[in-house]
């Protein structure tokens, strides 16, 4: 019978525990880089600039019409190649390999931040303009009607749909996993491997996501609560 709960032998709830532990700091950093590419992204689109819309047009069809695991094979191989070419410039010979975590949360990020320009665009999109004039009537520059007027509004129309692409985040950490980074589904594997019981750590693997999604989940129900306090709701 293996110890899951880490008591003896080597460990393996202890593991899990830590993997699920890096899974966090994956999907954290990842989601919060998602969310400056997002912004960046979804201010190109709403931009009078042509160029800054196609560019961030190109950047979403594309992210989000291949696979995440490709991006990540992409990012983690390329970024090698790329990372060797430019030292073998500087004079020095040999293979550089980059660490597997900055490459997961770049990789990450950048599909999440794909999902969160089109939610934020859509977000901006359902402010009404009205206000926006009425800011600029009362003498507002662009910094305070942003601060005072777009931003509080975005995000209460957009925190449903940033819930989302947080889950879509946390999904996708189990994909660093093909790139040797050690979270949460690279120890069960590890471990289901070692004990021959794929069944007992593949289930707590994914009792684990669960707890984590369902906590993350009340808590953007309680963000979405905050962010709408105050907003009367339409009578049915």
């Amino acid at each position: 019978m293996i110890d899951l709960l880490g008591f003896g032998g080597r460990g393996w709830g202890l593991q899990l525990l830590q993997g699920m532990g890096m899974t966090l700091l994956v999907a954290v950093s990842a989601y919060l880089w998602g969310l400056l590419l997002g912004g960046a992204a979804a201010a190109l689109k709403l931009s009078s600039h042509r160029g800054g819309r196609v560019a961030a047009d190109v950047y979403t069809t594309i992210v989000r019409g291949v696979p995440s695991l490709l991006v990540i094979y992409l990012l983690f191989f390329g970024g090698n190649s790329a990372a060797t070419w430019v030292v073998s410039l500087l004079g020095f010979n040999g293979p550089v390999e980059l660490s597997a975590l900055p490459v997961g949360i770049l990789a990450v990020g950048t599909v999440s931040g794909a999902y969160s320009a089109e939610v934020l665009r859509g977000g901006a999109l359902a402010v009404p303009h009205g206000q926006v004039e009425a800011a600029k009537a009362l003498g507002m520059n662009r910094w305070l009607t942003f601060r005072r007027v777009m931003l509080p509004q975005v995000l209460r129309y957009a925190l449903p749909g940033l819930g989302n692409v947080w889950q879509l985040t946390l999904k996708d950490t189990s994909l660093v996993s093909v790139v040797a980074l050690v979270e949460l589904m690279r120890v069960a594997y590890l471990a289901q491997g070692a004990t021959r019981q794929p069944f007992l750590f593949f289930t707590t693997a994914g009792l684990l996501y669960l707890g984590m999604a369902g906590l993350s989940g009340r808590l953007f129900a309680r963000a979405e609560l905050w962010a709408g306090r105050g907003v009367r709701r339409a009578a049915r």
